[in-house]
């Protein structure tokens, strides 16, 4: 799959988790309005994730999270572009069942292989699970893997080089994200280039910190790219879809 510019739809509390105030409706309008924003600004595809659900648990979301997300994507799907699915933090197996469910046609996955010391703890990628289950249920939806995840510590003496082999070669990885240190941060050049140099075939993707003045500049060695704080109402993370700023971002990336 190659998708050249993906939005974000950073989805409000949802049920069972701590911000949430009700009304899942409303949480699902604006996913809605912010799919559609995207649509209409030239977006390619957007990508769903449960971002008011924080602090998040580290791979084994609750049972209601699951099925909110599906109602959310399946929401998403009426804007009439490809829509992913994050579940945060590392949940791959339900963003799978929700990607089934909803008919989303990418997943993100965090750490699909190696360990990361992350604010929720050490998480272990589960890449042997995530393919058998992938196969069994969503046999035609991509895995994004990013590789040095933001908000995380890789091990050490571990190169983002040597990573982003593993998650292409051994892993099942059908896309590399590479990601500043965390979100709306920008992603290290260096890293970009070493890993291209890598795996010049590899489909990679931008997945933080892209913006009007940079997505020329990283479309120039990535597929693709996800945009999120940038595009949002005073660059706010959690706000919504600012329909100017996705238009102007859609401009530059010529």
């Amino acid at each position: 799959m190659s998708l050249r510019l993906i939005g974000m739809v950073h989805l409000g509390p949802l049920p069972g988790s701590p911000r949430y105030a009700g009304g899942l409706d409303a949480v699902i309008a604006a996913a809605r309005e912010d799919a559609g924003r995207l649509a209409a600004a030239g977006f390619d595809a957007v990508l769903v994730e449960n971002y008011g659900d924080a602090p998040f648990f580290a791979d084994d979301v609750p049972k209601a999270t699951v099925a909110a997300m599906a109602v959310a994507v399946d929401a998403v799907a009426e804007a009439g572009i490809p829509a992913g699915v994050n579940v945060l933090r590392n949940d791959a197996l339900a963003a799978l069942a929700v990607a089934a469910a909803s008919g989303a046609s990418f997943i993100r996955v965090n750490v699909l292989s190696g360990v990361m010391s992350t604010d929720q703890g050490t998480i272990t990628g589960r890449a042997a699970e995530v393919a058998r289950l992938r196969k069994a249920i969503a046999p035609e939806v991509a895995v994004f893997a990013d590789v040095f995840v933001k908000h995380a510590t890789p091990t050490p003496g571990l190169t983002i080089e040597q990573a982003a082999v593993d998650l292409w070669e051994r892993a099942g990885a059908d896309g590399i994200v590479i990601s500043g240190t965390s979100t709306g941060r920008a992603l290290d050049m260096n890293e970009l280039d070493a890993v291209h140099t890598a795996l010049p075939d590899a489909p990679l993707y931008a997945g933080s910190g892209v913006d009007s003045g940079t997505v020329a500049d990283l479309l120039r060695l990535c597929t693709g790219v996800i945009v999120g704080t940038s595009i949002k109402e005073g660059r706010v993370t959690s706000a919504p879809v600012d329909a100017v700023r996705a238009r102007e971002l859609v401009a530059a990336a010529g």
